[in-house]
């Protein structure tokens, strides 16, 4: 457990983990491009900022590794918390069968009572130690990311809304545009509980008071943008993970509550009758652009932070950034309780970092049954934010290897029998739904086939799959053919994937053809009635990267890095967030 953002910082620079950059660093785009080139690289730190033009430091890559993510949680290993929660889900499940059973769960009882966040009244808390006389948004290092993002973001930020009937907090991660000193941009999208919080405020027609805290913990961050159930408090859960109750006060202008030991907190309040602004685009974890859309306004009302306050930031773009780390913890901690409460079947869930968390996920089972990958397919699409999973692979072999999960296609996958599709619920950043947020969804079935359904593993094929691109269709086709755009490396089997799972609707762009699976990756702008607008690709510009190039020396980074951007470069037909 740490004390605050501060501590954290300390210890990663102890464990050699983090590196201070005292050369001053443009937060437009020059950020963005030093965090891209460490984090892809295998020097990946976290990266402290002092210079950034303002009075505070930024703090950026601080959960992009496996290691730091545990450092964060203050954990051994995901394991550890994980077998943690397995425990405490059957002690709660687990029917109770006479007193003495009953009388056995008072302890454990009281002390999860011990982890409940407690709001406390105190003279001059941490996070209120300053209070800014004329809040300006400009006075905080805000980083704008890309080149064709619509300003400046707040990437990194704790929003807190509470239910306008029952009272009932939630902490969630929305990305906020900076418009003005005064004024930013609220992207919660329809799922989220914000977006609910704020549907309840329109309806009774109230003002709806929200507050922004960013620091503290770092076991807030990770709370927050964790998938818990619906009405299970992130604070609760931080305590979980703390072993000791989240202390949370008042703001000075709205009512509401926020962690105590938070660096900044940025309080204001949303009008439900304001008509809605445009926001956006904005360079997002698909490694496209989420291009403009309408979305709420929050007006500021106060800036407070603690004395020596760091700012936590984060960039998203092409994978593995730091959003790849956050969901990984989730996958590993999370299992226990997906077996006990959906699949008890399910061994592990792989989530690749070319999917992106929702294109594609690859998951083994103990089979015991026929139908039973189906059967955990079709759980897992009704299963919180796996409803947004677009391509679920199931095997019964190591769901980590790439090699084995092709041996499993190549052995016991038959296209015809074993393709499975069905639509429902999509990410509302993906960009190849033919409706946003709605679409198709695809199961392959690559488990060893059971007796039953022998009949289905017929056909064989000299090769598993093959990339191509549109000029180059072989006339003899394998068991998957994907299709892509003239000018994507085929060779580069990374990119491919990720470039696959981006741009396809499996409803309307995957078909079986003699037994063998059509793909078609390409991009579907002005192409076979597809009448949405298609993002570009996320990368920085060459005048960013030609700066960072000469800077380079003077950073304190060591042996020169190049910019990922270039790879990307082909792939790109305009100079602007999308296609035209």
């Amino acid at each position: 457990m740490y004390f605050d953002l501060y501590h954290y910082v300390e210890y990663l620079e102890a464990k050699g983990e983090l590196i201070r950059i005292g050369e001053f660093v443009n937060t437009e785009l020059e950020i963005t491009e030093i965090t891209d080139r460490i984090s892809k690289s295998n020097r990946n730190k976290a990266l402290l900022f002092m210079n950034t033009g303002t009075k505070f430091p930024l703090l950026i890559n601080a959960f992009g590794s496996d290691s730091r993510i545990v450092y964060a949680l203050g954990i051994k290993n995901f394991e550890e918390i994980s077998k943690e929660i397995d425990e405490l889900f059957k002690n709660i499940t687990t029917p109770k069968m006479n007193l003495w059973d009953k009388l056995k769960m008072l302890p454990a009882l009281a002390y999860m009572s011990e982890w409940f966040p407690k709001t406390v009244k105190m003279k001059n808390p941490s996070c209120q130690e300053v209070v800014m006389p004329s809040p300006k948004l400009s006075d905080l290092p805000v980083l704008k990311c890309w080149p064709h993002d619509g300003g400046r973001f707040i990437t990194l930020p704790l929003v807190h809304t509470k239910d306008v009937e029952t009272g009932l907090r939630n902490t969630g991660m929305y990305r906020l545009q900076v418009y003005n000193d005064a004024t930013t941009g609220m992207h919660w999208h329809r799922h989220k509980t914000g977006a609910v919080h704020f549907e309840g405020y329109k309806k009774a027609g109230k003002i709806m008071p929200v507050a922004i805290s960013l620091g503290g913990d770092p076991v807030y961050t990770w709370c927050a943008a964790a998938p818990l159930p619906e009405n299970v408090d992130e604070y609760l859960f931080a305590g979980f993970l703390r072993k000791k109750a989240v202390r949370l006060v008042k703001c000075l202008t709205q009512d509401i509550e926020v962690p105590e030991d938070s660096d900044f907190v940025i309080e204001g309040y949303i009008d439900p009758k304001e008509t809605l602004v445009s926001e956006g685009p904005f360079g997002d974890h698909t490694g496209f652009y989420s291009l403009q859309d309408l979305y709420p306004q929050m007006h500021i009302t106060c800036i407070t932070h603690r004395k020596g306050a760091i700012y936590p930031a984060t960039v998203t773009g092409i994978p593995p950034q730091e959003d790849f780390y956050l969901s990984k913890a989730v996958e590993k901690i999370f299992l226990k309780p997906i077996q006990l409460l959906i699949a008890p079947e399910i061994k592990e869930i792989f989530l690749p970092k070319e999917g992106v968390s929702h294109n594609l996920a690859v998951i083994s089972i103990n089979k015991t049954y026929p139908g039973q990958a189906v059967k955990v397919a079709n759980a897992m699409w009704g299963a919180g934010q796996m409803m947004f999973c677009k391509i679920i692979i199931i095997v019964d072999s190591n769901p980590y290897s790439v090699s084995a999960i092709f041996d499993a296609i190549n052995k016991y996958w038959n296209p015809s029998t074993d393709t499975y599709f069905t639509k429902g619920p999509l990410d509302v950043l993906d960009h190849a739904a033919r409706q946003q947020g709605f679409g198709g969804k695809m199961c392959i079935d690559a488990t060893k086939k059971l007796i039953e359904e022998e009949a289905a593993n017929t056909g064989t094929f000299n090769t598993t799959y093959t990339f191509c691109n549109e000029d180059n269709i072989p006339s003899v086709k394998p068991k998957m053919l994907v299709i892509f755009d003239n000018g994507v490396d085929i060779s580069d089997f990374e990119t491919c994937i990720w470039l696959a799972g981006n741009n396809i609707d499996p409803a309307y762009d995957c078909c079986i053809e003699n037994n063998s699976l059509i793909v078609d990756a390409r991009t579907k702008y002005n192409k076979n009635n597809f009448h949405r607008p298609w993002p570009n690709i996320v990368r920085m510009n060459d005048e960013t990267i030609n700066a960072i190039d000469e800077k380079w020396s003077t950073l304190g980074l060591d042996e020169f890095i190049q910019s990922p951007s270039l790879k990307y470069k082909q792939l790109t037909d305009n100079d602007a967030a999308q296609k035209r």
